[in-house]
């Protein structure tokens, strides 16, 4: 239940505000209401492209000040993945968390390099943005409904990276490496490679899921509690992206949440063995574009499971 907390956070927070439609059909405007056509795809992902793709997809700046995005007053942008947070967050976290996204696109000679600048590309195209809050205290959110649903309106939100978790230092590295991924899958897969990772019913990724879910490896029904089917189907499907690519990078035994139950694969081996055919498409995708974060990384995000036990 915790590792779903930033996820259930952000929806709860997303519908205490009015929701998108509300934003953008006028509240009690029936008319409008009905003839208001879709923008975003499973509430998270912009159906139109509506950021400028810069010559240098690799672009990694610091942390600046930014009035552009209130509630928020500061802003990273770093491979087409903007952070924004408020004065309450480190710099030096969030410059952590960049520092994360780049390792995990290295300029590497045995990756496919243009498929990479496209998967980069899309990240800027479809304004992925990641709010980073301190712990679980979305209440700016709240307190700035209007401001708030613009950044909806405008950008690709698809979850939150917290800096300090509810369940300690040892939940720290998921939530960086969970919630970096959820958007890699989301916007720069989903677009780069729609047969494999799209989020729709005949991808690659949905069948494996289906599969997953029949053979007991993924428990679908730890997401029953989103009315909206197409948000469900959305987030059980970035759930799923992220179990199986952490799984190939074998950080689930280090790192993992050992108090989950929604998956039961442990490491690349086995994750090949259940699931070969999704494990080939992953070799000739994602595994072609990107790769684990170096583990020195990780060890300063945050500690291993049994680094904070003392075992």
């Amino acid at each position: 239940m915790a590792r779903r907390f930033a996820l259930a956070l952000l929806i709860l927070t997303l519908a205490g505000c009015g929701g998108r439609e509300a934003a953008d059909s006028g509240a009690g405007n029936v008319e409008e209401a009905a003839e208001a056509v879709p923008t975003h795809l499973g509430d998270c992902i912009l159906l139109d492209p509506k950021g400028d793709v810069p010559e240098d997809v690799y672009q990694h700046g610091d942390v600046v000040r930014t009035d552009a995005i209130p509630p928020f007053t500061k802003e990273l942008q770093v491979y087409g993945l903007k952070l924004a947070a408020r004065d309450d967050i480190s710099d030096d976290f969030m410059r952590l968390v960049a520092k994360t996204i780049a390792e995990s696109f290295p300029r590497d000679a045995g990756l496919d390099a243009g498929l990479q600048r496209e998967v980069l590309a899309n990240h800027y195209r479809y304004n992925a943005l990641i709010p980073v809050p301190l712990g679980d205290d979305m209440s700016f959110a709240e307190e700035n409904e209007e401001q708030w649903a613009e950044i909806e309106k405008n950008n690709s939100v698809c979850d939150i990276i917290m800096q300090g978790t509810p369940v300690g230092p040892e939940g720290q590295v998921m939530e960086v490496v969970e919630h970096i991924l959820h958007y890699v899958t989301d916007i720069g897969l989903h677009y780069t490679f729609p047969d494999v990772w799209g989020i729709s019913e005949d991808s690659e990724l949905a069948r494996a899921m289906a599969k997953a879910g029949e053979e007991g490896y993924y428990q679908l029904d730890q997401y029953l509690d989103f009315e909206d089917e197409e948000v469900r189907f959305r987030v059980q499907m970035q759930e799923f992206a992220y179990w199986f690519i952490s799984t190939a990078w074998n950080l689930q035994a280090p790192y993992g949440p050992v108090w989950e139950e929604e998956w039961t694969i442990i490491d690349q081996e086995e994750l090949r063995e259940k699931l070969p055919e999704m494990y080939a498409a992953y070799e000739e995708t994602a595994a072609r574009v990107m790769v684990a974060p170096s583990l020195e990384t990780l060890q300063e995000i945050g500690p291993t499971r049994a680094e904070e036990r003392g075992n």
